[in-house]
């Protein structure tokens, strides 16, 4: 075996021992069923690309797709024009929506480049509840000793990609994980930036156009529980109104990790 991916198991070993007796000494909330909710409802999927171009452009405060598409703007036209002409914007397989690559080998590969660097970001609504650093917020603690985060499979994921070359990002809004995008892409024109990002479908959806705009390689993970299958309650999420618990299935956290595991 590998050492590095020695070290990767030990470690998950760990933060799972921990985990069993923050359970038993500090249990936080959790979803006591699953909910059955499509995706994104029938109503909002039509003419969801013209909904989300409305949303980004009028909601962006900050300014940030203006500022960032003007240093670039030939490019950036040509490449939205490519995503909007696009036949497939991604590859969907189960919970993981694979953009511009074909599937988890793939990608495992291309995070492995000296050249790339790893974004790896978490949806704000699947941070427990009782989170010390709250929810609506890019702030996120990661204090092993903490029983709420020794509970927190965002904090797992944390705890196991130290000393890696995974760049965390904890995303309270769309316009945020853009504005990081951008940054990124502006400051390492010589790298391939690459990422792995949670959120529920309809961010994903919203989100596939200025990703395929930039033609980045990465994994969006579909969240599943109170997820927002409406434009109505995106908005309310993108203010913070995300009083419910969205959730990534045990299934799919292993798929992550393992993605993890190559770091």
């Amino acid at each position: 075996m590998h050492p590095k991916l020695k070290i990767f198991q030990e470690k998950e070993e760990y933060f799972e021992e921990k985990l069993q007796k923050a359970k038993l000494q500090s249990p936080i909330k959790t979803l006591k069923k699953l909910p059955k909710m499509e995706g994104i409802t029938a109503k909002t999927k039509k003419n969801i690309r013209l909904k989300a171009f409305k949303y980004l452009l009028f909601n962006d405060h900050n300014k940030v797709f203006f500022r960032y598409f003007l240093k670039r703007p030939f490019k950036h036209f040509i490449g939205l024009f490519k995503a909007y002409l696009g036949k497939r914007s991604y590859i969907k397989n189960g919970d993981l929506f694979f953009f511009n690559i074909k599937n988890t080998n793939e990608f495992k590969k291309i995070i492995k480049k000296d050249n790339s660097i790893f974004l790896l970001g978490f949806s704000y609504c699947h941070k427990p509840l009782e989170c010390p650093s709250g929810r609506f917020t890019d702030k996120c603690i990661h204090d092993f000793k903490n029983f709420i985060c020794q509970q927190c499979f965002i904090g797992k994921c944390t705890y196991l990609t130290e000393n890696t070359k995974a760049r965390l990002l904890f995303i309270p809004t769309i316009h945020y994980i853009g504005e990081k995008i951008f940054e990124y892409t502006t400051k390492y024109p010589d790298k391939e930036i690459t990422f792995l990002i949670t959120a529920c479908e309809l961010s994903l959806e919203m989100f596939k156009d200025f990703g395929n705009m930039l033609n980045l390689q990465g994994v969006g993970v579909r969240l599943d529980g109170r997820i927002c299958n409406t434009m109505k309650a995106f908005e309310l999420s993108e203010k913070g109104i995300k009083p419910n618990l969205t959730v990534v299935l045990d299934e799919t956290q292993k798929k992550i990790l393992d993605i993890l595991k190559e770091l």
